[in-house]
C-alpha cells in the first residue's frame, strides 16, 4: 500500500510539474531574456549570477517551451579547441543512472568539480596554450593568467606534445559540500581568469583537476597513471572503478558528505572507451555523463500570495507554490518573512521564485528569479488594523489573528492542551461554537455532537483537555492569555494584584525596561482582557476570583 501511495504521489507532483511548465511557456520571452543575461554574464564576463541548480532548472523550463536553448552563443573567442570541449549530461535519477551504466565496460566515477573548464595545450612539454571553453569550439586565451597557477606544470617532465582537458577550482582545504555548498568557489575562478592578471597569492589558490586527456591511452586507468607521472595527480587520486549503481550511490554519497580540496556539485560517471578526439562536438557526449546531488535550490512558480496575521498582529506574506521538491522534502508553501521585504521583491503570482532549505530542514525564498510580464495587484492588509491589543473575536478580517490566538492559549507555552491545535479552532470557530477566546470553557458533549469532524471520541478528548486546563495554575493561565514577554518576573497568584502594579513596579524586576512595562501595563488593563479575567472568575479559575 505504501508503494502505491508513493507512486501515486510522484504522479501527482508530475501532473503539477507540466502544469507548472506549461503555463510558464506563456512567459518565454523574459525566460529567454533572464537565461540570456545569466550566459552572458558567466562565459563572457566569469560572473556567476545564479546557481548551477537555479540555472538548470529555468534552462529545462524554456526547453520544453521552445527546444535547445544554447548557453554559449556569447562565450566565444579567438582561440580554437583542436579538441572539441564536450559538455555533459545530467542524469535525473538512479534509473536513469542505473540505465545508462547497463552494457558498459571499464566505468569509473569521479567528484564533478565545481570550477571553469579549459583546455591545455603542450608541445615538446612546454605550455603553449590555456583556452577557456568558450562555446566548446571557440575560447578565450587565459595563457597570461595561466602562468601564475601553480598548479598548471610550466613544463612537464618530459617532452610531450598533449592535449588536456579539465577543471580549474578555488581551492577549499576540508570542504564538506553537504554542509558548505559550493560557496560561489566557481565564481570566484571565473571571475579571476576573467581579468587576465593573477597575483602569485591568487594563483596558490587555484587548483587543476585533468578529466579528460582525449589522445591518452584507451584505457582509463592507463590514462590516470600516466597523466600522475606527468604531475597531474588528482585525476587518479579522486576516480574510483565502479561495476552497478551501488557502487555509484556510494562514492556519490561519499564525496557529497566527506572531506574534499574543492567544492563539487555532484559526479561524473566515465567508461574507458571513447571515439577518436577528431570526432568529439561540443555537445554532452555517450561516454560520459553528471549525476547532480541533491538540489541545493529550486525554481518554482508562485500561483498566490497570502497574508498571515499572528498572534501579535504580525503580518507575515505567504506563498502559494507550484510543489517543488528539495532534498526529500516537497514544498508548497513558504514566508516572506516580512510586508518591507515582500514589497521590497514585488513578488506576484506568476513570478519565478528560487527558494532553499534553511539548515537543510527549513524552506526559505531566496530570491527573484523571472517576473511574470502580468502585474496581477495584490490586496494586502491595513498593518495599522493589526497589533498585540487587536483581533480577540472572531469576527471578519480577523480570523488569521483570532485563531493564532487561540492556538497559542493551548500550545506547549500556554496551557499545553492535548489533542487541541490549530484545525480543532478552525472548526470550532467554523461552526459557531467560538466566537470569543474562551467560549470553549463551557462546551459541552452536545453542543459538540452537531459539529461534523467530532465524533464520541474526539468530543470526549476535547472535553477531557477542557476540564484539564480548568485546573492549570494562575501564572499559566496569565501567559496563556498572550501577556508580553515578562523576563524571570513573578506573576503573584492574584489577577487583581497583577492588574495594580504600575510601570515603576514592573521595572523594578531584572530584564524589564520602560517599553516592556508599558506593554504589561496596557495588556492587562486591555477591556478586553479584563473582561477575559470576568470569565475566568465566573468558571472558577484560580487567581481570576
Amino acid at each position: 500500500m505504501l508503494a502505491i501511495l508513493r507512486v501515486f504521489s510522484g504522479l501527482v507532483l508530475a501532473v503539477l510539474s507540466f502544469n507548472s511548465f506549461a503555463n510558464t511557456c506563456d512567459e518565454t520571452q523574459a525566460l529567454r531574456q533572464q537565461l540570456e543575461v545569466w550566459d552572458d554574464s558567466y562565459h563572457r564576463l566569469g560572473v556567476s549570477l545564479v546557481s548551477d541548480s537555479v540555472y538548470d532548472q529555468l534552462r529545462s523550463r524554456l526547453e520544453h517551451c521552445l527546444g535547445a536553448h544554447n548557453p554559449l552563443q556569447t562565450a566565444s573567442g579567438p582561440l580554437s579547441h583542436p579538441v572539441a570541449q564536450t559538455g555533459l549530461a545530467k542524469l535525473a535519477d538512479e534509473p536513469a543512472v542505473q540505465d545508462w551504466l547497463k552494457g558498459r565496460q571499464d566505468l569509473w566515477i569521479q567528484p564533478k568539480v565545481d570550477g571553469v573548464a579549459v583546455t591545455l595545450i603542450y608541445r615538446q612539454g612546454q605550455l603553449q596554450h590555456v583556452i577557456s571553453r568558450g562555446d566548446g569550439l571557440k575560447g578565450q586565451n587565459w595563457i597570461g593568467s595561466a602562468r601564475a597557477i601553480s598548479a598548471i606544470p610550466q613544463r612537464l617532465p618530459q617532452p610531450v606534445d598533449m592535449l588536456l582537458q579539465g577543471e580549474l577550482y578555488w581551492r577549499l582545504p576540508d570542504h564538506i559540500q553537504a554542509k558548505a555548498g559550493s560557496v560561489n568557489a566557481r565564481s570566484i575562478v571565473a571571475g579571476l581568469m576573467a581579468r587576465h592578471e593573477l597575483s602569485p597569492a591568487q594563483g596558490q589558490r587555484i587548483g587543476l583537476f585533468v578529466w579528460d586527456w582525449p589522445q591518452g591511452p584507451r584505457v582509463q586507468s592507463e590514462r590516470f597513471a600516466q597523466l600522475a607521472e606527468l604531475g597531474f595527480t588528482d585525476s587518479r587520486t579522486y576516480s574510483q572503478p565502479i561495476e552497478h549503481l551501488e557502487h555509484a550511490r556510494h562514492w556519490r554519497e561519499y564525496w557529497f558528505n566527506s572531506p574534499l580540496p574543492f567544492a563539487s556539485d555532484g559526479v561524473v560517471l566515465r567508461q574507458g572507451p571513447r571515439p577518436a578526439a577528431e570526432r568529439w562536438q561540443a555537445k554532452p557526449p555517450d561516454w560520459a555523463a553528471a549525476w547532480k546531488y541533491p538540489q541545493a535550490q529550486a525554481l518554482t512558480e508562485v500561483r498566490a500570495v497570502t497574508f498571515n496575521v499572528g498572534r501579535t498582529g504580525r503580518i507575515t506574506p505567504m506563498l502559494e507554490l507550484t510543489p517543488v521538491r528539495l532534498d526529500d522534502r516537497t514544498i508548497k508553501r513558504i514566508s516572506v518573512g516580512s510586508l518591507q521585504r515582500w514589497r521590497q521583491l514585488d513578488i506576484r503570482t506568476g513570478d519565478q521564485v528560487v527558494i532553499s532549505l534553511a539548515g537543510m530542514t527549513i524552506p526559505q525564498l531566496d530570491s527573484v528569479a523571472v517576473r511574470a510580464s502580468e502585474r496581477i495587484e495584490v490586496k494586502t492588509p491595513n498593518p495599522t488594523d493589526f497589533h498585540e491589543l487587536s483581533c480577540w473575536q472572531a469576527t471578519p478580517g480577523c480570523e488569521g489573528q483570532f485563531l493564532a490566538r487561540l492556538s497559542w492559549l493551548s500550545g506547549k507555552k500556554g496551557l499545553a492542551m492535548p489533542s487541541v491545535g490549530p484545525g480543532t479552532w478552525k472548526t470550532l470557530v467554523t461552526a459557531g461554537r467560538v466566537n470569543n477566546l474562551l467560549d470553549w470553557l463551557t462546551l459541552d458533549s452536545a453542543q459538540l455532537a452537531n459539529i461534523s469532524g467530532f465524533g464520541k471520541r474526539s468530543s470526549e478528548r476535547l472535553l477531557t483537555s477542557v476540564h484539564a486546563a480548568r485546573q492549570q495554575p494562575f501564572e499559566r493561565w496569565v501567559r496563556a492569555l498572550g501577556l508580553p514577554p515578562s523576563a524571570d518576573a513573578p506573576l503573584g497568584q492574584s489577577w487583581q494584584a497583577l492588574v495594580a502594579r504600575d510601570e515603576r513596579a514592573w521595572q523594578a524586576y531584572p530584564g524589564i525596561g520602560p517599553q516592556r512595562a508599558t506593554q504589561l501595563v496596557k495588556f492587562l488593563r486591555e477591556p478586553n482582557v479584563q473582561a477575559l479575567s470576568k470569565q475566568l472568575r465566573a468558571a472558577g479559575v484560580a487567581g481570576f476570583d
